[in-house]
């Protein structure tokens, strides 16, 4: 596979970055996966954290070579994600079980296929428009399914950033899946937190990387953003990827920004408590206690130091 790809995370004008997101690609297929905590709820970083690393261990575990059913893996994987974080929860007595959204694309045998849950944004570029939108698991998106309010009234509703459905709530998520996408040269697909999607008008930004790379555009559009959003700005996310010409040749990936792939086995990146990228070499069904309970130690520490 070619491919250009962009990941960041920034903590905004909050105390605590609850985002957590990934790429893992090998020869033949790849997926993208972002989680936003929910700030309403206990520890919204914790449910993510366990969210993005048991669908990307999953994906390492089941991609041999590819994914027989990507939508069956979204499904089971997205699911899994969602009685690890409950688990979680009981193991360690808390009062209230962490949440989070979830975004997952897959990749491979040049197609798309993506599942959601909640209001972090999966956006679909090609030849300068937005192709497809995910519609948010949201109230005021209910509002405008009905035609009580227009776009421009929910984006400055009061309840705007109120959702129904999660990871980690009392019932189990209710996933929305896509149609299978065929990829086209220059394709961009675009998921991202509400920090960073409800700053920009994704029109513009599909008129833009028409003009501009990907690479180069997408860490403007975080700056854009966050200045937008001022004081008061969220934590804001994005994994973003723009298909290339298919081709035998390819270059190795380095740091956050990526061209191409063509290796045997998986590489990851994920942003950690830190908001660091770092490589996982680790092929196990699941996340183990142990690493969960390393994650929450360094979740743990960060908050204290910023708390400071």
């Amino acid at each position: 596979m070619r491919f250009k790809v962009f990941q960041d995370s920034r903590i905004g004008g909050r105390k605590v970055n609850q985002d957590r997101l990934a790429y893992s690609y090998s020869k033949d297929t790849l997926m993208m996966v972002i989680a936003d905590g929910m700030g309403g709820h206990a520890r919204g970083e914790i449910a993510a954290e366990i969210a993005v690393n048991t669908i990307n261990n999953r994906f390492q575990a089941e991609a041999r070579p590819v994914l027989r059913k990507p939508k069956d893996f979204l499904d089971t994987a997205i699911h899994a994600a969602h009685r690890a974080i409950v688990a979680f929860a009981d193991k360690h007595d808390m009062l209230e079980c962490p949440r989070t959204t979830i975004v997952a694309v897959i990749l491979q045998n040049g197609k798309a296929q993506w599942a959601h849950v909640g209001d972090s944004r999966l956006y679909y570029f090609r030849s300068g428009r937005l192709e497809i939108a995910t519609l948010d698991h949201s109230r005021v998106q209910q509002m405008i399914d009905v035609g009580i309010l227009t776009p421009a009234q929910a984006a400055i509703h009061p309840e705007r950033n109120k959702i129904y459905n999660c990871l980690g709530g009392v019932l189990p998520p209710i996933i929305t899946h896509s149609d299978e996408w065929s990829l086209q040269v220059g394709d961009s697909i675009l998921i991202s937190t509400d920090g960073f999607w409800s700053q920009l008008d994704a029109n513009v930004i599909a008129q833009t990387l028409e003009r501009e790379d990907i690479l180069a555009l997408v860490p403007a559009l975080m700056e854009e953003a966050e200045q937008k959003a001022g004081a008061e700005s969220d934590n804001l996310s994005v994994v973003a990827l723009t298909w290339e010409k298919q081709e035998d040749d390819a270059l190795d990936p380095t740091g956050n920004t990526t061209i191409t792939e063509q290796i045997a086995g998986f590489s990851s990146f994920m942003n950690t408590t830190q908001n660091t990228i770092e490589q996982f070499a680790t092929m196990k069904d699941e996340i183990s206690d142990d690493e969960i309970e390393r994650a929450i130690a360094e979740i743990q520490n960060a908050i204290k130091k910023v708390s400071r």
